[in-house]
């Protein structure tokens, strides 16, 4: 059976479905916490400029790198070589398989909301056993929907992603309604925050990039979509469409509540602004909204962690049974293994009670330097073949954007990865050996990226005893 392609209108639901997902319910509060009015707006104007350029990359590489699928993978393994490619398909495969399991958490989180009572708790914060038993059901109903074909997985995500953006369009509409002038320039410079805008705007920068982390949605897709030229286009066309939502919904709140007010809200914190413009009906609204998004981005994201083991076991980065494929053309046995990956997650944060936002950490860490690989590569290609100046304009932008976002990041983030990427280097050297037939050949740079990350695994974990010791 020739599995049937995805046209443009999919492609771009599915890139806007993955950067939709929990985090924009979130959003008010969580810029409310760290910015000002000033801040905030500076934040998403260098968001914006550098989202873009990371959206226009990936643009460029899918019509200078026609025959390259598979998107993060491909591009970081033929720019910088096998160990490099590695790293940056491992990185976003483990991005995508936490950032999941973090969406099932906060679904039946946001489900206890209307099931759960002072003496009786089912799903708590999406960590219960109640919890646990519906997040594994709906992992393996995925599974089946995903393993019938890539179409059939992007049509439902379609619909689902039309259900769930009619919300924001009226808390948006309402909030351009309630908007007050005075309300938005009373704490402009977020004097309470006792912050300089630098820091307030660096604050930002973590939130920002996890609200778009999905961007590169089409290019892991890239096989399966109808036309070549489509994959650029879905994820620009995606990248303005989230950005003017996500600055909407930020900016419009402070003008409807006070920032400190917000700042104190409970997540979803849209619920709690959308109650201050209509009432308790409101709080049901987001609520259900919630639901509804992070199950449509669970399913978009479960075809991306499934790509890339499926591309890098063909070129014995990850093992070769990853690369085989069922009779609808799904890479069936990669899709299992993230899912069983997803049902082990589910079962750590049932034993150690982990929420929603210590997964956010986790995966939005893994993602940093994938999206560094990306504009680096671009730059590379345009300064070797001597490209157009605006192309290269745009690697220069997204390689610059990715770096700050490194340094806004701090040590704290870096180290974190540094812990999940020393066991991906175990598996990388036995798929090589295996697919090989023998020890892979390292050239001098890869063994002194190993040398400094193991040099790294030292402080990374002295930071994670010393966080434990402050927790306990």
């Amino acid at each position: 059976m020739t599995p049937q392609k995805i046209g443009l209108t999919a492609l771009t639901a599915l890139v806007l479905s993955s950067m939709i997902g929990s985090g924009i319910f979130s959003l008010p509060q969580n810029m409310a916490e760290v910015a000002g009015a000033e801040a905030l707006i500076i934040g998403w104007t260098i968001t914006g400029v550098g989202i873009i350029a990371l959206g226009l990359s990936f643009w460029y590489l899918a019509r200078l790198r026609p025959t390259l699928d598979g998107g993060i993978y491909a591009y970081a393994r033929d720019g910088f070589g096998e160990l490099v490619g590695f790293f940056s398909a491992w990185g976003y495969w483990l991005c995508a398989t936490i950032g999941v399991t973090g969406y099932l958490v906060v679904a039946f989180e946001a489900l206890g909301g209307f099931t759960d009572t002072p003496g009786q708790v089912f799903f708590g914060k999406g960590n219960t056993p109640a919890a646990f038993v519906g997040e594994s059901a709906i992992v393996w109903a995925v599974y089946w929907l995903a393993a019938r074909g890539v179409k059939e997985a992007a049509g439902v995500n379609l619909v689902a992603t039309l259900v769930k953006v009619f919300p924001l369009l009226l808390f948006i509409g309402l909030a351009l309604w309630f908007f007050r002038g005075e309300t938005f320039a009373a704490d402009w410079h977020g004097a309470g925050l006792q912050a300089t805008t630098l820091t307030q705007v660096k604050d930002t920068m973590l939130i920002t990039l996890w609200v778009f982390t999905g961007v590169e949605g089409a290019a892991v897709l890239s096989a399966h979509a109808r036309k070549r030229s489509d994959v650029g286009l879905a994820t620009v066309l995606g990248i303005l469409i989230a950005l003017a939502l996500y600055v909407a919904i930020t900016v419009l709140a402070l003008g409807v509540l006070p920032r400190a007010e917000i700042a104190a809200l409970a997540n979803p914190s849209m619920a709690g602004v959308l109650q201050a413009m209509m009432g308790s009906a409101g709080g049901i609204i987001i609520s259900t909204c919630l639901i509804v998004s992070v199950l449509a981005s669970y399913l978009s994201w479960t075809l991306y962690s499934m790509e890339v083991p499926f591309y890098g076991a063909q070129y014995g980065a990850f093992p070769r049974t990853l690369a085989a494929q069922n009779e609808n053309g799904v890479p069936h046995h990669s899709l299992r293994f993230s899912c069983i990956t997803v049902q082990v997650c589910l079962l750590l944060v049932l034993l150690t009670g982990e929420s929603y936002n210590a997964l956010l950490k986790i995966s939005t860490s893994m993602i940093l330097v994938p999206y560094l690989l990306i504009g680096a590569y671009l730059l590379k290609i345009t300064l070797r073949e001597r490209l157009a100046p605006h192309i290269v304009a745009v690697g220069t932008v997204a390689t610059l954007y990715a770096l700050w976002i490194l340094y806004a990041a701090g040590m704290g983030y870096l180290l974190l990865s540094v812990l999940l990427y020393v066991p991906g280097v175990a598996l990388f050297l036995y798929a090589q050996t295996r697919f090989h037939g023998r020890f892979p050949r390292l050239q001098a740079g890869e063994i002194a990226l190993l040398a400094l990350l193991l040099l790294l695994l030292v402080p990374a974990l002295q930071q994670v005893l010393a966080d434990l010791r402050g927790a306990g």
